[in-house]
Protein backbone atom coordinates (compact mmCIF):
# COMPACT_ATOMS: atom_id res chain seq x y z
CA UNK A 1 0.00 0.00 0.00
CA UNK A 2 2.80 2.38 0.82
CA UNK A 3 4.52 1.56 -2.48
CA UNK A 4 1.41 2.37 -4.54
CA UNK A 5 0.91 5.71 -2.70
CA UNK A 6 4.51 6.72 -3.30
CA UNK A 7 4.17 6.15 -7.05
CA UNK A 8 0.96 8.21 -7.19
CA UNK A 9 2.58 11.08 -5.32
CA UNK A 10 5.57 10.95 -7.68
CA UNK A 11 3.35 11.14 -10.75
CA UNK A 12 1.39 14.07 -9.32
CA UNK A 13 4.63 15.88 -8.47
CA UNK A 14 5.96 15.43 -12.01
CA UNK A 15 2.70 16.68 -13.51
CA UNK A 16 2.79 19.71 -11.24
CA UNK A 17 6.32 20.55 -12.30
CA UNK A 18 5.38 20.30 -15.98
CA UNK A 19 2.46 22.66 -15.41
CA UNK A 20 4.73 25.16 -13.69
CA UNK A 21 7.26 25.00 -16.51
CA UNK A 22 4.54 25.46 -19.11
CA UNK A 23 3.14 28.47 -17.23
CA UNK A 24 6.63 29.93 -16.99
CA UNK A 25 7.21 29.53 -20.74
CA UNK A 26 3.87 31.18 -21.53
CA UNK A 27 4.71 34.03 -19.19
CA UNK A 28 8.07 34.56 -20.88
CA UNK A 29 6.44 34.51 -24.31
CA UNK A 30 3.79 37.04 -23.34
CA UNK A 31 6.34 39.27 -21.63
CA UNK A 32 8.37 39.42 -24.85
CA UNK A 33 5.46 39.96 -27.23
CA UNK A 34 2.76 41.76 -25.26
CA UNK A 35 3.35 45.44 -25.99
CA UNK A 36 1.77 48.22 -28.01
CA UNK A 37 4.31 47.95 -30.85
CA UNK A 38 3.95 44.21 -31.44
CA UNK A 39 2.08 42.88 -34.46
CA UNK A 40 2.39 40.09 -36.98
CA UNK A 41 4.45 42.24 -39.35
CA UNK A 42 6.99 43.06 -36.67
CA UNK A 43 7.26 39.40 -35.66
CA UNK A 44 7.80 38.43 -39.30
CA UNK A 45 10.54 41.04 -39.68
CA UNK A 46 12.30 39.70 -36.59
CA UNK A 47 12.19 36.14 -37.92
CA UNK A 48 13.39 37.26 -41.34
CA UNK A 49 16.29 39.32 -39.98
CA UNK A 50 18.98 36.71 -40.87
CA UNK A 51 17.67 36.51 -44.44
CA UNK A 52 17.61 40.30 -44.69
CA UNK A 53 21.21 40.40 -43.48
CA UNK A 54 22.32 37.92 -46.17
CA UNK A 55 20.44 39.85 -48.88
CA UNK A 56 21.87 43.21 -47.78
CA UNK A 57 25.45 42.00 -47.63
CA UNK A 58 25.72 39.61 -50.57
CA UNK A 59 23.22 40.74 -53.21
CA UNK A 60 25.64 43.33 -54.61
CA UNK A 61 28.24 40.57 -55.01
CA UNK A 62 25.86 38.32 -56.95
CA UNK A 63 24.51 41.14 -59.10
CA UNK A 64 27.14 40.91 -61.88
CA UNK A 65 26.51 37.17 -62.20
CA UNK A 66 22.77 37.83 -62.64
CA UNK A 67 23.48 40.38 -65.37
CA UNK A 68 25.76 37.95 -67.21
CA UNK A 69 23.12 35.25 -66.80
CA UNK A 70 20.44 37.44 -68.38
CA UNK A 71 22.77 38.26 -71.29
CA UNK A 72 23.66 34.60 -71.91
CA UNK A 73 20.05 33.47 -71.65
CA UNK A 74 18.90 36.13 -74.11
CA UNK A 75 21.70 35.30 -76.53
CA UNK A 76 20.93 31.57 -76.39
CA UNK A 77 17.22 32.09 -77.07
CA UNK A 78 17.91 34.41 -80.01
CA UNK A 79 20.53 32.01 -81.44
CA UNK A 80 18.15 29.05 -81.32
CA UNK A 81 15.42 31.14 -82.95
CA UNK A 82 17.73 31.97 -85.87
CA UNK A 83 19.14 28.44 -86.07
CA UNK A 84 15.82 26.57 -86.16
CA UNK A 85 13.08 29.11 -86.76
CA UNK A 86 14.58 31.11 -89.63
CA UNK A 87 15.21 28.15 -92.02
CA UNK A 88 11.83 26.63 -91.16
CA UNK A 89 9.83 29.78 -91.97
CA UNK A 90 12.02 30.68 -94.97
CA UNK A 91 11.22 27.31 -96.59
CA UNK A 92 7.55 27.79 -95.75
CA UNK A 93 7.02 31.41 -96.88
CA UNK A 94 9.66 34.02 -97.62
CA UNK A 95 7.23 36.93 -97.24
CA UNK A 96 6.09 35.69 -93.84
CA UNK A 97 9.72 35.24 -92.82
CA UNK A 98 10.57 38.84 -93.74
CA UNK A 99 7.62 40.11 -91.67
CA UNK A 100 8.64 37.93 -88.71
CA UNK A 101 12.24 39.16 -88.98
CA UNK A 102 11.19 42.82 -88.96
CA UNK A 103 8.85 42.41 -85.99
CA UNK A 104 11.21 40.13 -84.05
CA UNK A 105 14.28 42.34 -84.49
CA UNK A 106 12.24 45.40 -83.49
CA UNK A 107 11.37 43.61 -80.24
CA UNK A 108 14.99 42.51 -79.78
CA UNK A 109 16.26 46.06 -80.29
CA UNK A 110 13.91 47.40 -77.60
CA UNK A 111 14.74 44.57 -75.21
CA UNK A 112 18.51 45.13 -75.48
CA UNK A 113 18.26 48.91 -75.33
CA UNK A 114 15.98 49.11 -72.29
CA UNK A 115 17.90 46.43 -70.37
CA UNK A 116 21.27 48.10 -70.96
CA UNK A 117 19.86 51.50 -70.01
CA UNK A 118 18.23 50.09 -66.87
CA UNK A 119 21.57 48.59 -65.84
CA UNK A 120 23.87 51.55 -66.54
CA UNK A 121 21.50 54.41 -65.55
CA UNK A 122 21.76 55.41 -61.87
CA UNK A 123 18.38 55.45 -60.17
CA UNK A 124 19.00 58.93 -58.75
CA UNK A 125 20.43 60.08 -55.42
CA UNK A 126 19.78 63.10 -53.21
CA UNK A 127 22.52 65.72 -53.51
CA UNK A 128 25.01 65.89 -50.66
CA UNK A 129 26.56 68.95 -49.12
CA UNK A 130 23.83 71.34 -50.27
CA UNK A 131 20.73 72.72 -48.64
CA UNK A 132 17.60 70.79 -49.55
CA UNK A 133 14.41 72.75 -49.08
CA UNK A 134 12.46 69.78 -50.47
CA UNK A 135 13.49 67.43 -47.64
CA UNK A 136 10.62 66.06 -45.58
CA UNK A 137 12.58 63.94 -43.10
CA UNK A 138 16.00 62.66 -42.15
CA UNK A 139 17.30 59.24 -43.13
CA UNK A 140 18.11 57.27 -39.97
CA UNK A 141 20.88 55.36 -41.79
CA UNK A 142 22.46 58.02 -44.01
CA UNK A 143 21.85 60.80 -41.45
CA UNK A 144 21.03 63.06 -44.40
CA UNK A 145 17.93 65.00 -45.49
CA UNK A 146 15.46 62.81 -47.38
CA UNK A 147 13.26 64.33 -50.13
CA UNK A 148 9.69 63.08 -50.66
CA UNK A 149 9.27 59.61 -52.19
CA UNK A 150 12.92 58.84 -51.32
CA UNK A 151 13.82 55.66 -49.45
CA UNK A 152 17.02 54.03 -48.25
CA UNK A 153 18.32 50.97 -50.12
CA UNK A 154 20.12 48.62 -47.77
CA UNK A 155 21.90 46.89 -50.68
CA UNK A 156 23.26 50.08 -52.27
CA UNK A 157 23.62 51.58 -48.76
CA UNK A 158 22.29 54.97 -49.82
CA UNK A 159 19.03 56.80 -50.38
CA UNK A 160 17.31 56.43 -53.77
CA UNK A 161 15.03 59.05 -55.34
CA UNK A 162 11.50 57.70 -55.89
CA UNK A 163 12.74 54.23 -55.03
CA UNK A 164 10.77 51.24 -56.27
CA UNK A 165 13.02 48.30 -55.34
CA UNK A 166 16.51 46.90 -55.75
CA UNK A 167 16.64 44.50 -58.71
CA UNK A 168 19.43 41.88 -58.59
CA UNK A 169 18.85 41.08 -62.28
CA UNK A 170 19.93 44.64 -63.08
CA UNK A 171 22.51 44.89 -60.30
CA UNK A 172 20.97 48.29 -59.77
CA UNK A 173 18.19 50.04 -57.93
CA UNK A 174 14.98 50.87 -59.79
CA UNK A 175 14.04 54.45 -59.07
CA UNK A 176 13.38 57.89 -60.46
CA UNK A 177 15.80 57.88 -63.41
CA UNK A 178 15.53 54.27 -64.69
CA UNK A 179 12.03 53.10 -63.72
CA UNK A 180 10.75 53.60 -67.28
CA UNK A 181 13.62 51.55 -68.74
CA UNK A 182 12.92 48.72 -66.29
CA UNK A 183 9.20 48.57 -67.02
CA UNK A 184 9.58 48.73 -70.81
CA UNK A 185 12.24 46.00 -70.65
CA UNK A 186 9.78 43.73 -68.84
CA UNK A 187 7.01 44.61 -71.29
CA UNK A 188 9.06 44.01 -74.44
CA UNK A 189 10.59 40.81 -73.06
CA UNK A 190 7.16 39.40 -72.26
CA UNK A 191 5.86 40.32 -75.72
CA UNK A 192 9.02 38.88 -77.30
CA UNK A 193 8.61 35.53 -75.52
CA UNK A 194 4.95 35.39 -76.55
CA UNK A 195 6.05 36.09 -80.12
CA UNK A 196 8.52 33.19 -80.02
CA UNK A 197 5.89 30.87 -78.55
CA UNK A 198 3.35 31.70 -81.26
CA UNK A 199 5.92 31.50 -84.07
CA UNK A 200 7.31 28.25 -82.70
CA UNK A 201 4.05 26.34 -82.22
CA UNK A 202 4.22 24.74 -85.66
CA UNK A 203 7.95 24.03 -85.28
CA UNK A 204 7.40 22.36 -81.92
CA UNK A 205 4.53 20.32 -83.32
CA UNK A 206 6.72 19.06 -86.14
CA UNK A 207 9.95 18.30 -84.29
CA UNK A 208 8.67 17.48 -80.78
CA UNK A 209 5.31 15.87 -81.48
CA UNK A 210 5.49 14.19 -84.88
CA UNK A 211 9.18 13.23 -84.86
CA UNK A 212 9.53 12.30 -81.21
CA UNK A 213 9.22 8.50 -81.53
CA UNK A 214 12.24 6.18 -81.68
CA UNK A 215 12.75 3.67 -84.56
CA UNK A 216 10.73 0.48 -84.06
CA UNK A 217 12.67 -2.75 -83.76
CA UNK A 218 11.28 -6.28 -83.84
CA UNK A 219 11.87 -8.15 -80.61
CA UNK A 220 10.30 -11.46 -81.68
CA UNK A 221 10.52 -13.30 -85.03
CA UNK A 222 7.54 -12.86 -87.32
CA UNK A 223 5.42 -15.87 -88.23
CA UNK A 224 3.54 -16.38 -91.49
CA UNK A 225 4.07 -15.32 -95.09
CA UNK A 226 5.81 -12.07 -96.05
CA UNK A 227 3.52 -9.27 -97.21
CA UNK A 228 4.49 -6.45 -99.55
CA UNK A 229 2.98 -2.99 -98.87
CA UNK A 230 2.76 -0.18 -101.35
CA UNK A 231 3.89 2.93 -99.41
CA UNK A 232 4.60 5.13 -102.40
CA UNK A 233 1.19 6.74 -102.46
CA UNK A 234 0.73 5.79 -106.16
CA UNK A 235 -1.68 3.26 -107.61
CA UNK A 236 0.17 0.39 -109.32
CA UNK A 237 -1.85 -1.90 -111.58
CA UNK A 238 -1.82 -5.60 -110.67
CA UNK A 239 -1.84 -7.74 -113.84
CA UNK A 240 -1.68 -11.16 -112.16
CA UNK A 241 -4.94 -12.02 -110.46
CA UNK A 242 -3.66 -14.80 -108.22
CA UNK A 243 -0.16 -14.02 -107.01
CA UNK A 244 1.98 -10.93 -106.77
CA UNK A 245 5.59 -11.96 -106.45
CA UNK A 246 8.97 -11.38 -108.03
CA UNK A 247 8.80 -14.53 -110.19
CA UNK A 248 5.49 -14.21 -111.99
CA UNK A 249 5.30 -10.40 -111.99
CA UNK A 250 8.56 -8.49 -112.10
CA UNK A 251 8.57 -5.15 -110.32
CA UNK A 252 7.36 -2.19 -112.36
CA UNK A 253 9.93 0.33 -113.49
CA UNK A 254 8.79 3.86 -112.67
CA UNK A 255 10.21 7.16 -111.52
CA UNK A 256 8.45 8.21 -108.30
CA UNK A 257 9.42 11.17 -106.08
CA UNK A 258 11.20 9.91 -103.00
CA UNK A 259 11.09 11.89 -99.75
CA UNK A 260 14.35 13.62 -98.86
CA UNK A 261 15.60 12.66 -95.43
CA UNK A 262 16.68 15.51 -93.20
CA UNK A 263 19.28 14.22 -90.74
CA UNK A 264 18.69 17.25 -88.49
CA UNK A 265 14.99 16.48 -88.15
CA UNK A 266 15.59 13.65 -85.71
CA UNK A 267 18.63 15.31 -84.13
CA UNK A 268 18.58 15.04 -80.31
CA UNK A 269 20.36 18.41 -80.10
CA UNK A 270 17.57 20.08 -82.03
CA UNK A 271 14.90 18.57 -79.78
CA UNK A 272 16.78 19.57 -76.62
CA UNK A 273 17.12 23.12 -77.93
CA UNK A 274 13.40 23.30 -78.67
CA UNK A 275 12.51 21.99 -75.22
CA UNK A 276 14.85 24.58 -73.73
CA UNK A 277 13.11 27.30 -75.74
CA UNK A 278 9.67 26.07 -74.73
CA UNK A 279 10.36 25.95 -70.99
CA UNK A 280 12.33 29.21 -70.96
CA UNK A 281 9.76 31.24 -72.88
CA UNK A 282 6.79 29.91 -70.94
CA UNK A 283 8.55 30.53 -67.61
CA UNK A 284 9.49 34.09 -68.61
CA UNK A 285 5.95 34.86 -69.78
CA UNK A 286 4.48 33.63 -66.49
CA UNK A 287 7.03 35.21 -64.15
CA UNK A 288 7.90 38.42 -65.94
CA UNK A 289 4.37 38.86 -67.27
CA UNK A 290 2.95 38.71 -63.75
CA UNK A 291 5.54 41.19 -62.48
CA UNK A 292 4.88 43.51 -65.43
CA UNK A 293 1.12 43.39 -64.78
CA UNK A 294 1.62 44.25 -61.12
CA UNK A 295 3.88 47.19 -61.96
CA UNK A 296 1.36 48.40 -64.52
CA UNK A 297 -1.28 48.50 -61.77
CA UNK A 298 1.10 50.48 -59.55
CA UNK A 299 1.78 52.97 -62.35
CA UNK A 300 -1.95 53.32 -62.95
CA UNK A 301 -2.39 54.25 -59.28
CA UNK A 302 0.60 56.62 -59.31
CA UNK A 303 2.72 54.77 -56.76
CA UNK A 304 5.86 52.68 -56.47
CA UNK A 305 6.31 49.27 -54.84
CA UNK A 306 7.43 50.86 -51.58
CA UNK A 307 4.61 53.40 -51.64
CA UNK A 308 2.06 50.64 -52.28
CA UNK A 309 2.77 49.17 -48.82
CA UNK A 310 2.83 52.61 -47.21
CA UNK A 311 -0.45 53.65 -48.83
CA UNK A 312 -2.10 50.37 -47.84
CA UNK A 313 -1.07 50.85 -44.21
CA UNK A 314 -2.25 54.48 -44.21
CA UNK A 315 -5.57 53.48 -45.77
CA UNK A 316 -6.20 50.95 -42.99
CA UNK A 317 -5.11 53.38 -40.27
CA UNK A 318 -7.37 56.19 -41.47
CA UNK A 319 -10.23 53.79 -42.10
CA UNK A 320 -10.30 52.98 -38.38
CA UNK A 321 -10.73 56.72 -37.81
CA UNK A 322 -13.49 56.78 -40.42
CA UNK A 323 -11.37 58.85 -42.75
CA UNK A 324 -10.38 58.30 -46.39
CA UNK A 325 -6.75 58.26 -47.51
CA UNK A 326 -5.93 59.94 -50.82
CA UNK A 327 -2.69 59.20 -52.62
CA UNK A 328 -1.22 62.67 -53.29
CA UNK A 329 0.55 61.46 -56.46
CA UNK A 330 -2.43 59.83 -58.13
CA UNK A 331 -3.63 62.14 -60.94
CA UNK A 332 -5.75 59.56 -62.70
CA UNK A 333 -4.86 56.76 -65.08
CA UNK A 334 -4.14 58.87 -68.17
CA UNK A 335 -1.95 61.50 -66.50
CA UNK A 336 -0.11 58.89 -64.43
CA UNK A 337 0.91 57.01 -67.56
CA UNK A 338 1.82 60.18 -69.45
CA UNK A 339 4.09 61.29 -66.62
CA UNK A 340 5.67 57.86 -66.25
CA UNK A 341 6.37 57.35 -69.97
CA UNK A 342 7.39 60.97 -70.50
CA UNK A 343 4.61 61.70 -73.01
CA UNK A 344 4.79 65.42 -72.26
CA UNK A 345 6.22 68.50 -73.93
CA UNK A 346 5.11 67.31 -77.36
CA UNK A 347 6.64 63.83 -77.19
CA UNK A 348 4.75 61.20 -79.20
CA UNK A 349 3.92 57.64 -78.25
CA UNK A 350 5.45 56.27 -81.45
CA UNK A 351 8.84 57.91 -80.94
CA UNK A 352 8.99 57.64 -77.15
CA UNK A 353 7.60 54.18 -76.41
CA UNK A 354 7.68 52.13 -79.62
CA UNK A 355 11.26 53.17 -80.39
CA UNK A 356 14.27 53.48 -78.07
CA UNK A 357 14.39 56.89 -76.40
CA UNK A 358 16.96 58.42 -74.02
CA UNK A 359 14.68 61.16 -72.67
CA UNK A 360 14.82 61.76 -68.93
CA UNK A 361 11.82 61.83 -66.60
CA UNK A 362 10.17 65.11 -65.77
CA UNK A 363 11.47 67.20 -62.88
CA UNK A 364 14.55 66.67 -60.74
CA UNK A 365 13.36 63.84 -58.50
CA UNK A 366 13.57 66.04 -55.39
CA UNK A 367 10.03 67.44 -55.51
CA UNK A 368 6.84 66.27 -57.15
CA UNK A 369 3.48 67.77 -57.97
CA UNK A 370 0.59 66.54 -55.86
CA UNK A 371 -3.17 66.57 -56.26
CA UNK A 372 -3.29 69.29 -53.60
CA UNK A 373 -1.33 71.79 -55.73
CA UNK A 374 -3.61 74.71 -56.61
CA UNK A 375 -1.85 75.77 -59.81
CA UNK A 376 -0.97 72.32 -60.98
CA UNK A 377 -3.05 72.46 -64.17
CA UNK A 378 -1.29 75.61 -65.32
CA UNK A 379 2.13 74.06 -64.66
CA UNK A 380 1.32 70.81 -66.42
CA UNK A 381 4.21 70.24 -68.85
Amino acid sequence: MVRITWRANSALSLLSKLRIQWSYMKHCYHSLTFNAHMNSGYATDVCMTPIFWIVDNYTHCLGPFFVVGVALLTASVVSIAYWIGLPFWWAKSQLTTICLLIFGNWLLLNIIFHYVMAVITPAGYPPEGVSQVEAVSMCSKCILPKPPRTHHCSVCNRCILKMDHHCPWLNNCVGYANHRYFFLYMLYTTVGCLFLIVAGLEIGHKYLWLDHSEPWTESEPLEGHPVTFNLSGHIIAVTHPNEYDDILLPPAVHNLPAPIEDPETSSPTRRRALWFMAFTNVAVVIALGSLCTWHAKLITRGETSVEAHINEAETKRLLKQQRIYINPYNFGTKKNWKLFLGLVRGRSFWRTVLLPSWHKPEGNGLSFHTVHDVFFEDEWP
